[in-house]
Order: C-alpha cells, then sequence, then structure tokens
C-alpha cells in the first residue's frame, strides 16, 4: 500500500514538472502567437543557413540553433559537414526569455525542418535543463516527405509551410541568428 501511495505522489511531481504536452501542431502554434497576451517563446532551431535555402516565418520570435553546422569539419561517413550541439542554447534561450520580461516557466516552442531531428530534441534538452513547458512543432517548417509517387523524397505534406501558415522564402535579418 506504501509503495502504491508513493509512486501515486511520484506521479503528480512528474505532471507538475512537465505541465504541458511536448508536440503542438503549426496551426496551434500559430493560433497561440497571434494573441496579443501570449507568454511565450517561439524559436526557430534550424541554422541559419538551412533557413536561407529554405525559409522562415516572420512568426518566430527569433532563430538560435540547437545544432550549428561546423563547415570546417568534413563527416565522411554521412557526406556532409560536421554537426554540433550550440554550446551556448541555453544561455541563448534564457536571454531571449529575458530581453522579453518572461521565466523558465515560459511556453518555449522549438521548430526545425521536420520536428524530429532538432525540434523534439531541442525540446526535450530545455525541459531537462529546467524549462518545464518547451514544446517543439510537430512535422517542423517543411514537413515529411512523401514515400512514394513522381514527388517521392520532397517535403510536400504538413508542417508549418504546407498547412497555408504565412512564410517567406526571404529571412527577417533582426531575428536571425549572429553568434
Amino acid at each position: 500500500m506504501k509503495r502504491l501511495l508513493l509512486a501515486g505522489v511520484l506521479s503528480l511531481f512528474t505532471y507538475g514538472a512537465q505541465a504541458v504536452e511536448l508536440g503542438v501542431t503549426a496551426q496551434e502554434v500559430y493560433t497561440r502567437v497571434q494573441q496579443s497576451d501570449a507568454k511565450l517563446l517561439f524559436v526557430d532551431v534550424r541554422d541559419p543557413v538551412e533557413i536561407m535555402f529554405v525559409g522562415f516565418t516572420d512568426s518566430a520570435h527569433v532563430n538560435v540553433p540547437y545544432l550549428l553546422v561546423d563547415r570546417g569539419i568534413w563527416d565522411d561517413q554521412r557526406g556532409t559537414y560536421k554537426v554540433a550541439q550550440n554550446p551556448n542554447f541555453v544561455a541563448e534561450i534564457r536571454a531571449e526569455l529575458t530581453k522579453r520580461g518572461l521565466d523558465e516557466n515560459t511556453e518555449i516552442i522549438t521548430m526545425c525542418r521536420s520536428g524530429s531531428e532538432r525540434g523534439k530534441p531541442s525540446a526535450d534538452f530545455l525541459r531537462v535543463n529546467g524549462f518545464p513547458n518547451a514544446r517543439y512543432v510537430i512535422d517542423g517548417f517543411q514537413g515529411s516527405a512523401i514515400k512514394e509517387g513522381p514527388q517521392a523524397g520532397f517535403r510536400l505534406q504538413n508542417g508549418w509551410q504546407n498547412s497555408g501558415l504565412p512564410w517567406s522564402p526571404k529571412m527577417n535579418a533582426e531575428k536571425m541568428y549572429r553568434p
């Protein structure tokens, strides 16, 4: 009986530490960002070079990359430049919150290209580092790739860009990451 009671109490603490669901749809984020009294920070966590080629939504408050491309190191196995976690990610997120008069309990929503490689991991990382209401945009900016047919491999379904939400091929210089 004591174990059952203890398990119940511990589950309440876990629930309180993560007050909101981790994933959120692009449409839900857009609706929240449009609210004048919304207490949230919407962060595009892609490398700025990716944004330059894929597009950006000005609905995002800021670009703080979770992973940075190191153009000085080539990864032969993947056939790409090496990617490493931004060592200042948490500090830069904290600075953005402070700049807006917000704190660690603020809802922080991260968005990458697909939602899986940087969106969810960045939200998980923020939660582990003291931001219990971090979330990510399911399917990210570009969405999922089509699996079959003549457009197989193209990201033409779901995500921010394919949901009819505002975006542009141009970057907003005031919001772009500049280390």
